[in-house]
């Protein structure tokens, strides 16, 4: 058995609830950009192009979660929580109009984790 990548709030479940409600099915990307850009960003599906060095890190509440290659060698030692905080982003994610904006908490994985951590998925 795997222990997961990355976790969400229950916060962040009930905006991701409310953003399904409006524009339907989500994924999640987190780039390696400046600002904004290395913050988790949530599009609907469709709306954002994956690129050939994104990786899948997992689910968080049905939506998939994607990251740049070169940003996950930084995270790669790491768990993500995704979580919000109030405040308007820089970006195009869906919750911005809201006030709010998605944020990724990290800590380091214990050894036993990293041990038995999912493996993230290579896009085709």
């Amino acid at each position: 058995m795997y222990f997961e990548r990355i976790s969400i709030t229950e916060e962040a479940k009930a905006i991701i609830d409310r953003l399904i409600e409006k524009h339907g099915e989500l994924i999640f990307h987190q780039s390696g950009g400046c600002c904004d850009g290395s913050a988790p960003m949530c599009f609907a599906v469709g709306d954002f192009i994956l690129g050939s060095r994104d990786l899948m890190l997992g689910e968080i509440h049905g939506c998939k979660f994607y990251m740049a290659a070169d940003q996950f060698e930084y995270y790669k030692n790491m768990h993500l929580t995704i979580d919000i905080v109030k405040g308007r982003g820089n970006s195009f994610s869906l919750e911005i109009p809201l006030g709010i904006r998605f944020i990724a908490k990290s800590r380091l994985l214990t050894d036993e984790e990293f041990e038995n951590i999912r493996p993230p998925e290579i896009l085709d």
